[in-house]
């Protein structure tokens, strides 16, 4: 922008003619009746118009103004140079004002408008064709015409939006600042590139596009966090794609500001026990589990986990996938936590952690369904890496016995419930499991040796520190994120005391590694199915 062009904008602009065309009618009542009282004039279109007369507002038909009624079914209404001139109009320039001299444009000075719900009717799995028709033309070329003008025009894309500047504009007599006016321009950009970002990605899905020449990521609700992943990086928060289950959308009872890592724990904790459909609890620490289990209730299920490497879960991060009672609570207060996640809490729980106020309490209203498709994102010096989420799950059917000695069903239940964890640990990563709970989790290691002796050294803490004598692998199973490329993984395993593994296979000495497991009597199977998580 020039100098000339920023002093202009930073004036203050009276708002005398105002555009309302919306899709959500929510609060438009009430902002109108702000405009009305203070001798704004309306001009609306077909919906909007109904609504405002219904209240008694008077609004002019966009048809008026333009001289062309709405055709093909509404698709076209606001396309005209009466509208779009109306808002790119610059007075101050001589062409601009004999152009409008004369075609007889009156200057906008406001648009209010939002966009048909095609993310909405996306996410309610309409066919594709009601999907095309609530893509908005309009609609985006309002909000990019008034926003590009924001010098001169104020334009408001968010219904939130409404009270603050209703109040503004009581305060000022009808005129919005400069300040104002780039506020709401640049939430309107952006609403606008979300949008089409939307639609791109819905597109490329339905057309079985892989990897499109081009993407777009959005994101909405920026919340500034406490810090980054350390204290002097700054962050924020922001909702993309539809709305889950989840930390991002997740409601803070309590607690202390929410921090970076605090959030990615939150997130990673949360998906790991929703993964089981029994109740579960699951403690993470920088990024990865030190300790996950089922239960009879949550409670149960809570303290099992602990037990896993209750030194390292001091600090960690507690999810549940079941709604907290009091006991649960208090189970999770034993131990010093930055942050809970469960789907809710009811009032004797939300009244034991209020005894711990800095303890952050994060409600989510649901589990996370961890079959939901999505997408990862990486960011990448100057670029960005792009996956498909991880929803695999394997189950019983999918395991392949390839050693001389069958698992017992019992260790078969352990075997599967120690892959899943293995999910959602960072490679490489071997996880100790006995009973429905990790008895050792060794992960982010540089070879699968050093993951399978940390499992044993954590199985070998944990029962020292709870004063057994045996450590807690003796019988335990164990599974594997990625194949054994030596055998010497699986016997530090065997060693530890595991009686049987879980293994996707398919290394060049898996034959080597089976018959390691032969010689040690246990039982092996493979998962056909790898679970890296860098």
């Amino acid at each position: 922008m020039t100098a000339t062009g920023s002093a202009a904008a930073a004036g203050r602009v009276r708002i005398e003619r105002a555009l309302l065309s919306v899709s959500d009618k929510t609060g438009i009542v009430g902002f109108a009746r702000t405009l009305a009282r203070l001798g704004v004039e309306i001009i609306s279109t077909g919906g909007t118009a109904r609504v405002l007369d219904d209240a008694g507002i008077p609004a002019a038909a966009v048809e008026e103004r333009t001289g062309f009624p709405e055709i093909m079914g509404g698709r076209v209404k606001t396309l005209h140079p009466a509208i779009h001139g109306g808002l790119l109009a610059r007075p101050g320039d001589a062409g601009d004002r004999a152009a409008m001299t004369a075609h007889g444009i009156a200057a906008i000075d406001l648009a209010a408008v939002n966009l048909y719900p095609f993310e909405r009717t996306v996410a309610g799995g309409a066919e594709f064709d009601a999907c095309i028709e609530t893509i908005d033309i309009g609609g985006p070329a309002l909000l990019r015409s008034a926003a590009k003008n924001h010098a001169r025009v104020a334009v408001l894309s968010d219904p939130s939006d409404y009270d603050w500047a209703a109040a503004a504009l009581e305060a000022s007599g009808g005129a919005l600042d400069g300040a104002a006016r780039r506020r709401l321009a640049q939430a309107a950009f952006a609403r606008a590139a979300a949008y089409d970002a939307a639609i791109a990605d819905w597109l490329g899905g339905a057309s079985g596009i892989a990897a499109p020449p081009r993407i777009a990521v959005s994101g909405a609700g920026g919340r500034a966090l406490r810090y980054g992943e350390n204290p002097h990086q700054r962050a924020a928060l922001y909702r993309s794609g539809p709305a889950r289950p989840g930390a991002a959308a997740a409601e803070q009872v309590q607690g202390k500001a929410l921090g970076y890592n605090n959030i990615a724990d939150a997130d990673a904790a949360f998906a790991l026990a929703c993964e089981f459909d029994a109740p579960a609890a699951a403690i993470v620490k920088h990024a990865t589990p030190c300790g996950a289990a089922l239960g009879a209730d949550a409670a149960a299920a809570y303290r099992a986990a602990r037990a896993c490497d209750p030194v390292s879960a001091f600090g960690g991060v507690a999810a549940f996938n079941r709604p907290l009672d009091a006991e649960a609570a208090r189970a999770a207060c034993e131990t010093f936590m930055e942050a809970v996640i469960a789907p809710g809490a009811d009032a004797g729980a939300r009244a034991a952690f209020a005894r711990k106020p800095n303890l952050r309490l994060l409600l989510t209203g649901a589990p996370a369904d961890p079959a939901a498709p999505g997408r990862v994102l990486r960011s990448v010096s100057g670029g960005l890496l792009v996956q498909e989420a991880d929803a695999a799950r394997v189950s019983a059917a999918d395991l392949r016995v390839v050693t001389r000695r069958r698992p017992a069903a019992r260790e078969i239940d352990d075997l599967l419930f120690a892959f899943r964890v293995c999910k959602h640990a960072r490679s490489n990563a071997v996880v100790f499991a006995r009973g429905g709970a990790a008895v050792g989790i060794g992960a982010g290691q540089t070879s699968r040796l050093d993951a399978a002796r940390d499992a044993a050294r954590k199985a070998r803490a944990a029962a020292a520190a709870a004063g057994e004598s045996v450590s807690r692998a003796a019988g335990a199973v164990a599974a594997s994120d990625a194949f054994f490329p030596f055998a010497d993984g699986l016997a530090a395993a065997a060693d530890a005391g595991v009686t049987a593994v879980a293994q996707p296979g398919g290394s060049i000495r898996d034959a080597e590694v089976i018959a390691e497991a032969d010689a040690r009597g246990l039982a092996m199977v493979f998962t056909g199915m790898r679970c890296f998580r860098h």
